[in-house]
């Protein structure tokens, strides 16, 4: 091998190095660059959100604003004061208007202490008949639960066929 040879080699191996260390240099140049920018279009997008924030709240201001003056200038409403409120439920039941004529009686509750009335017979609404007992009570109790433990009457079809042929 020749002194130029080896000088050449050396002069590539060095030139090599060179452009590895540019290289090494240019990337971690881009990389600080391009975090840059991600952090920039973070911050931009945190601004846009502050605007629409700023623009939204300043509408409902200005919303507000042109609420008041119709207020003033067409309806008048106030703000309710403390005089303006009942007391309790039986004060809201009386500040209602009185019942029309043929209005039912309002129900009331109350604790019985004596003997309970006769409860009323229930009355066929489209005939207006008293409903026999018998249509009532099945004829044959079962044990299982109706309609998932509700109570639910079952009225026998036959019973109520009969009777409305009578």
């Amino acid at each position: 091998m020749t002194p130029q040879s080896r000088i050449r080699r050396i002069g590539w191996i060095a030139a090599l190095a060179f452009c590895a260390v540019f290289y090494l240099v240019l990337h971690i140049k881009v990389h600080a660059v391009s975090s840059d920018v991600i952090r920039a279009e973070r911050q931009i997008v945190s601004l846009e959100r502050q605007k629409l924030l700023l623009e939204t709240e300043f509408e409902t201001r200005a919303n507000q604003l042109q609420l008041a003056a119709w207020n003033n200038v067409e309806f008048g409403y106030t703000a309710p004061t403390a005089g303006q409120f009942l007391q309790n439920e039986r004060r809201l039941a009386d500040f209602g208007a009185p019942p029309l004529p043929g209005a039912p009686e309002p129900i009331r509750v109350a604790g019985a202490t004596g003997d309970a009335p006769e409860y009323p017979r229930m009355v066929s609404p489209l005939t207006g008949k008293p409903i026999e007992e018998a249509l009532l009570e099945p004829e044959h109790v079962d044990d299982r639960p109706l309609s998932g433990g509700l109570g639910a009457v079952r009225v026998p079809l036959r019973a109520v066929i009969a009777s409305a042929a009578q």
